[in-house]
């Protein structure tokens, strides 16, 4: 694994697009070197590979999602009508990350 230090969080935000000031990188990388202590303490734990993870840490036994019917759906025209840039059929958006 890649050390996190603050010019690898520095990299990452530049290609992410946002910038922090230096008492927020330094918060960061504090941070991250926390998250990278406890994860080897777990890592030390006997058996820790043979237990399945934990998606969700409550059981539910009912669930409120409502049926998945099919309905009617847009036609190409009015799903894309109101996008300001249409290319080929497809919604252009403003580039987020390099």
């Amino acid at each position: 694994m890649k050390p996190v230090n603050k010019d690898m969080l520095k990299d990452v935000a530049h290609s992410l697009m946002f910038d922090m000031s230096e008492e927020e990188y330094a918060l960061l990388e504090e941070e991250f070197q926390t998250i990278l202590k406890q994860m080897s303490l777990i890592h030390e734990i006997k058996g820790v590979e043979n237990v399945e993870p934990m998606t969700f840490p409550f059981v539910v036994y009912s669930s409120y999602l409502r049926k998945d019917v099919p309905s009617d759906t847009l036609d190409k025209d009015e799903a894309l009508g109101n996008a300001k840039d249409v290319v080929e059929n497809q919604i252009r958006i403003p580039r987020v990350i390099k």
